[in-house]
């Protein structure tokens, strides 16, 4: 049996879609603010923070092995992650809704789609840069 060994040079950079999606949280902050005021805009922050912590989770836990010798490997800590990031997202929306349920759905729902749509822009996101 062979120990995994996790990925050390190729692990795909996320800090660009993280960026994004942080950047759409902080956009739906301020427009939350600057249209209903503070309770919208923390509406807005806890809907985008509902979406941006599993997929922070995910990024971390999906790509630590790499190779066709770590195939089952990398099936697992996706599968591992992919839970984690559902498991996450659940406990995170039963926490709000229980602690500090939104003043304005609208804000808090909008802010949500808003960050989980920045996800498709990944496939554009994560390609290296080219250099010609």
């Amino acid at each position: 049996m062979h120990n995994p060994v996790p990925a050390q040079l190729k692990r795909p950079q996320f800090k660009r879609l993280m960026f994004a999606q942080l950047l759409t949280v902080i956009v739906m902050v301020l427009l939350g603010a600057v249209l209903s005021g503070g309770p919208a805009a923390m509406s807005a922050l806890t809907g985008g923070l509902i979406c941006l912590l599993p997929n922070a989770y995910f990024a971390w836990r999906a790509f630590r092995y790499q190779g066709a010798q770590f195939a089952r490997d990398i099936v697992k800590s996706f599968y591992r992650a992919e839970a984690g990031k559902f498991g996450l997202t659940a406990a995170l929306f039963t926490l709000v809704f229980i602690a500090v349920p939104p003043s304005n759905p609208a804000f808090f729902f909008g802010a949500y789609v808003a960050t989980l749509f920045t996800q498709w822009l990944a496939p554009w996101l994560l390609r290296k840069p080219s250099h010609t």
